[in-house]
C-alpha cells in the first residue's frame, strides 16, 4: 500500500510525514508539495517526493497516481479552497486513489462563523459525493498558534481576546499529525468523521490564568469587542484588517460555543490522551528562555 501526503511542505504535513515514518517503509510513502527542494531530507531517506500544485492540475494527476490512500491537507488559498479541493479530490479519483482523508475543522456547520467553516464543509461535502472512501480529521484550532501569542501576552502582562466567556479546545499540532498518521495506516476509518481535540475547552481568562501560573507573574485577562480586537491587531500586531477580520471570526464562533467540542478523538486513534495546554505552554516557556 502506498500513502500519500498533500500539502507534505507545512508543518503538519511534516509531522505527518513522521510519524508514517515510524510506522511505514519510506518507500511506501509520496510527498506531495509546491515546493518539493525543501523536503530533500525526506527523499534522502528514501521518500518519494512528488511537486503537485492545487493550479496545475497536471502535476496533481500525475503526483497521486499510484498512490492508494491519501492525505489531503487543506490549503493555504483562503476563498480558493472549495475550488481547489474540489479539483484535488476528482483527479486523485482519476488517479486511482481509492480513500481520502481531509483535515478540516471542528463542528463546519452554518452555525460556526470561523472564517474557514465554509471551505470546509464545502470540501467535505465534495468528498463525500466523490464516491471515494474518506475520512474527515476535524481538527481543533491549534494549540501551537496560541501559545505563540500568549508568550507575547506574557511578556506584556496582557492577554487580549475577543471570545468573551467562549472556550476553544486547542490541540495540538503534533497530536493532529500522529491521529492523521494513524488512519492512513489503519484500518476501519472508511466513512467515518473523528472531531481531534485537545482535552479541555479553554477560555481566554482561563489562557490568561494559565499564562500567569507558568510565568509565576501576573498575565491580566483583557477581553475585548470584536471591533476593539481587530483594531489591536491592526495597530499593535501590523496586521492587514482583513487579516485582523479573518482572525477576530473564532473568537466569534467561540462565543457562540461553536469551537469547545472536546473529544476522545486523540486517544482513540493512537492509543495516548492528547497533550493539555498547560505542558504545551510550559515547554514553550522554557524553550523561550524563561523558566518553566
Amino acid at each position: 500500500m502506498t500513502i500519500g501526503v498533500s500539502g507534505a511542505s507545512g508543518q503538519l504535513g511534516r509531522g505527518v510525514a513522521d510519524r508514517l515514518l515510524e510506522r511505514v517503509e519510506p518507500g511506501e510513502i509520496v510527498l506531495v508539495t509546491r515546493a518539493p527542494d525543501g523536503l530533500d531530507d525526506y527523499r534522502q531517506r528514501g521518500v518519494d517526493v512528488r511537486r503537485g500544485d492545487f493550479d496545475d492540475a497536471d502535476s496533481l494527476r500525475e503526483a497521486y497516481r499510484g498512490v492508494d490512500r491519501l492525505l489531503l491537507i487543506s490549503g493555504v488559498d483562503v476563498g480558493r479552497r472549495i475550488a481547489q479541493h474540489s479539483s484535488a479530490v476528482d483527479l486523485a479519483k482519476e488517479a486511482g486513489v481509492s480513500h481520502v482523508a481531509y483535515t478540516g475543522i471542528v463542528n463546519p456547520s452554518e452555525a460556526n462563523t470561523a472564517a474557514v467553516t465554509p471551505e470546509h464543509r464545502g470540501t467535505e461535502e465534495a468528498l463525500r459525493a466523490s464516491g471515494l472512501a474518506w475520512t474527515m480529521l476535524r481538527n481543533g484550532i491549534y494549540a501551537d498558534l496560541t501559545i505563540d501569542a500568549l508568550l507575547q501576552s506574557i511578556a506584556a502582562g496582557r492577554h487580549v481576546y475577543n471570545s468573551g466567556e467562549g472556550r476553544i479546545s486547542y490541540v495540538a499540532r503534533a497530536d493532529c499529525a500522529a491521529a492523521a498518521a494513524a488512519v492512513l495506516t489503519g484500518a476501519g476509518h472508511e466513512n467515518r468523521s473523528y472531531d481531534v481535540t485537545g482535552p479541555e475547552a479553554l477560555s481566554g481568562a482561563a489562557l490568561a490564568q494559565l499564562a500567569s501560573e507558568v510565568a509565576g507573574k501576573p498575565v491580566e485577562a483583557g477581553s475585548v469587542d470584536d471591533d476593539a480586537f481587530v483594531a489591536i491587531l491592526v495597530e499593535y500586531a501590523g496586521l492587514p484588517e482583513p487579516v485582523a477580520q479573518f482572525l477576530a471570526s473564532f473568537g466569534r464562533a467561540a462565543r457562540d460555543g461553536q469551537l469547545d467540542t472536546v473529544s476522545d478523538g486523540v486517544e482513540q486513534l493512537t492509543g495516548r490522551p492528547p497533550q493539555s495546554f498547560r505542558e504545551l505552554l510550559e515547554t514553550a516557556y522554557a524553550r523561550a528562555g524563561a523558566p518553566a
